[in-house]
């Protein structure tokens, strides 16, 4: 929610300072996530002057340029070569002297410095008003009055608009506050209650409305009345449609409001004022005179206001004339009942639309509009007829029209107000905090509740219209700790809490232990959203894919079949920040489907990698590779007791590279090469290495898994290094599990650590290098006993793999 911080002044009874009001605000719980300092031109037209230009000469070496002296209120007259053709002595214009920035209307800033143009030297500049953000002509420069002063600054003369812009992160209950109006009126209650003042709002509202004449009835029909509660509209006749005025624009734009035309900024205008979205039909496109709000058949196409043909669902709800759709209500208008700038007759419309239907149907069309953000959430029912006149007043005043009919107004079930009652106990027990019925009172007053009875022990209020989510005690307690200031909740001496206790503890401790393992190797652990993108898998994956019906955007409509796509977008994110070098783990969930109603969740362990491990003292800094990554894997599974076999996998959709580790014939890890094609959708350009853990079958062996403890050996262990010449196509993976079936207990570990290809040691074939370490619990191993139990290996080695033995 964007704030402009004096249009919100409108409806202050007093100043606040920016900084004062940004904690007044984050205080109440309207939290300030940015307030910044906004300007209509760029740079504030800082440092440019009004000159008078005294004399005016050709430039003797170029027949575009004159040679100018120019007043600009200096001890001495101003030296400027000026290249516009319109240039004259007598003429009073805007000059940037030397040092003064100017910021274009488009491109980049300009600071003026003292140059020779043609051999003849230039004091600065006499400026275009595109040249200083004023407009968008370049066709010479910009002349003023013959009466303005010389030396006066520019800022001052052209007084151009300057605001502070501030962002609320609202949370989805204070629907209250997604108006100017609706934060003025939290913060007087902040007021009132902190500087013990009667401060009330300052309405925009007026009694000024009256019917000029009665030519243009409408009437509505409500065929639904579940999906529109009220509707209200007025008819305006006559109307000019033209340009805003200044400062209804200057508003707009502080806040990101692109302005339209007068009828179309006024009620953007309203909606950012009040909170109530309004829309205005061409009148003339009402056909038969009447409104029919109603639902239309299952694929009935309707052409929105961006050109789109839109097939409609049967639980869209519409705004219809006699013989066609004219809107999506509360969401998006159509081409033909557009405001055009032939339009002479409008047709005001102020509704409540049900927040369910509305957001349904914002989403199933892609139409995340202001109106439909706010519908919604809730609008205030009871402000529609208000808001029309206001409105239409409005557009009175601005448009030239004459207001053409009576306000009809169709509300078939009015709705009562919520009465809810709160003990002071409770608001004790919630807060922490002793408040007095009179504060209490002051609070509920100053918000617009109804105080409806009193008792020594408990108080009852009206929830005004335009809190629809108070419902409860809580809710009530909630909104008198806001005005006090959340951040003078009371810190209590001690918590009470019931610690929770869980049967299987195995899942949780694994989780502690391997994450101490991952950090202290380099590792940070992530936490990425479970929702994602639909548009990062493909048709097939999206067979078995879990789709949400309410989905938080049009971009997060899928709970994640994977854990690769999140990861890669934070990695992308990190890298786009010159963060090259990344080790990330994550534990999470994905999520996948066979039937309607049959849903499988999966916890993993995620692992990425890319750039390049640390230098240190005593070695460089060396790109990460899928060594590395298994390195990592290899040590989570031996921490957890598993002795895992390896594969080369068959390619998965995403990798060009992948490996299997199978413990008891079940793929309890993957380890592989992002693909090209994958890393490109993230925009990533250098390799990432990826390890996909299965959670749940890792916990299930491990728990199974036996754990034996013994004292550290006494005697010394011996090593012997072997090179051996195999077939290329012979992974190490199988000369390690040969190694291991040949059941040399005293062999306590193997390694590689060389790989050598060469034509010299013949063609299609490779050299390994092997590490050995034999060690014996009871005794120092012997020459003799070390040597049998390699001439054991190497038998199996040669017999096995038709291995040669390099010497």
């Amino acid at each position: 929610m964007t704030i402009s911080y004096k249009w919100l002044h409108e409806y202050l009874p007093v100043t606040v300072e920016p900084e004062r009001l940004s904690r007044i605000l984050t205080s109440i719980g309207l939290e300030v996530e940015s307030m910044e300092a906004y300007e209509e031109i760029k740079g504030g037209l800082q440092g440019l002057v009004i000159g008078e230009v005294l004399t005016c000469e050709k430039h003797p070496d170029a027949d575009k340029l004159s040679i100018t002296t120019v007043n600009a209120g200096a001890a001495e007259p101003l030296q400027i070569v000026c290249g516009a053709p319109n240039v004259a002595a007598g003429q009073k214009v805007v000059v940037a002297t030397v040092g003064t920035t100017i910021y274009p209307s488009s491109g980049e800033p300009l600071t003026m410095k003292k140059v020779k143009i043609r051999g003849v030297e230039s004091h600065g500049m006499i400026c275009a008003e595109d040249e200083i953000g004023l407009g968008s002509s370049h066709a010479g420069i910009l002349i003023l009055p013959a009466d303005v002063k010389v030396g006066t600054a520019a800022a001052d003369y052209f007084k151009p608009y300057t605001d502070w812009v501030i962002e609320i992160g609202l949370t989805p209950n204070h629907m209250d506050a997604m108006s100017h109006i609706g934060v003025a009126r939290d913060v007087i209650a902040y007021l009132n209650f902190h500087d013990k003042k009667q401060y009330t709002l300052k309405s925009p509202f007026s009694n000024g409305f009256k019917v000029d004449r009665k030519t243009l009835p409408i009437t509505v029909s409500i065929e639904n009345n579940n999906a529109c509660q009220r509707y209200s509209g007025v008819s305006i006749s006559g109307i000019t449609v033209q340009e805003s005025p200044v400062w209804m624009k200057q508003r707009l734009k502080a806040i990101g409001v692109r302005p339209i035309n007068n009828i179309v900024d006024i009620t953007n205008y309203i909606l950012h004022e009040t909170g109530q979205p309004l829309h205005a039909f061409d009148a003339d496109a009402v056909t038969g005179g009447t409104v029919v709000v109603k639902n239309l058949a299952e694929g009935t196409a309707f052409l929105t206001l961006d050109e789109k043909e839109r097939k409609l669902s049967a639980d869209d709800l519409m705004i219809c004339n006699k013989e066609e759709p004219m809107c999506i209500a509360g969401v998006f208008g159509g081409t033909k009942s557009g405001v055009k700038e032939t339009t002479k007759n409008i047709f005001l419309e102020s509704a409540w639309f049900n927040p369910v239907t509305t957001r349904k149907t914002s989403f199933r069309h892609n139409l995340r509009t202001d109106a439909a953000t706010r519908f919604e959430k809730g609008v205030d029912i009871s402000n529609t007829v208000n808001v029309l006149k206001r409105a239409a007043l409005l557009i009175k005043e601005l448009g030239a029209g004459e207001i053409a009919s009576d306000i009809v107004d169709v509300y078939p079930a009015p709705k009562e107000k919520q009465q809810i009652a709160l003990k002071y106990h409770y608001l004790k027990k919630i807060s922490g905090k002793n408040y007095h019925p009179d504060t209490v009172k002051k609070i509920f007053e100053s918000l617009g509740f109804e105080l409806i009875k009193e008792s020594i022990d408990e108080i009852w209020v009206a929830a005004p219209f335009s809190k629809p989510d108070m419902e409860l005690p809580a809710d009530l307690a909630e909104e008198i700790m806001r005005i006090d200031g959340l951040d003078n909740v009371e810190i209590p001496t001690s918590i009470t809490i019931s610690p929770s206790t869980e049967a299987d503890q195995t899942s949780f401790a694994y989780k502690e232990k391997i994450s101490n393992i991952l950090a202290g190797q380099g590792f940070n652990e992530i936490f990425t959203n479970s929702i994602a993108n639909s548009a990062w898998y493909d048709e097939e994956v999206l067979t078995t894919t879990v789709k949400m019906l309410n989905n938080l955007s049009a971009e997060l409509n899928v709970m994640r079949p994977s854990m690769l796509e999140t990861g890669l977008q934070c990695l992308s994110f990190n890298l786009n920040r010159k963060n090259n070098s990344l080790r990330l783990f994550e534990f999470g969930k994905t999520y996948t489907t066979s039937d309607i109603g049959k849903y499988f969740e999966t916890d993993h362990l995620a692992i990425y990698t890319t750039g390049s491990t640390e230098a240190s003292w005593k070695q460089k800094a060396s790109a990460v590779d899928v060594y590395f990554l298994k390195s990592v894997v290899n040590s989570i599974l031996k921490y957890a007791g598993l002795t895992a076999e390896t594969e080369i996998a068959e390619t998965e959709k995403g990798f060009s590279g992948l490996i299997n580790y199978k413990v008891k014939k079940q793929i309890v890890a993957k380890v592989g090469i992002v693909d090209a094609a994958q890393l490109k959708q993230f925009d990533i350009k250098q390799p990432v290495y990826f390890a996909d853990i299965n959670w749940n079958i890792l916990t299930q062996l491990a728990s199974k898994a036996k754990l034996e403890y013994k004292e550290i050996a006494r005697f010394p262990s011996v090593e012997r290094d072997l090179a051996i010449v195999i077939e290329k196509s012979i992974s190490y993976a199988e000369v390690e599990k040969a190694i291991g079936n040949a059941k040399v207990s005293r062999l306590k570990s193997v390694s590689l650590f060389d790989v050598f290809e060469s034509e010299k040691i013949g063609a299609g074939k490779k050299s390994l290098a092997l590490n050995f370490v034999f060690q014996d619990d009871e005794k120092t191993l012997t020459d003799k006993e070390t040597e049998k139990m390699m001439g054991t290996l190497v038998q199996t080695l040669e017999k096995q793999f038709a291995a040669e033995i390099r010497k």
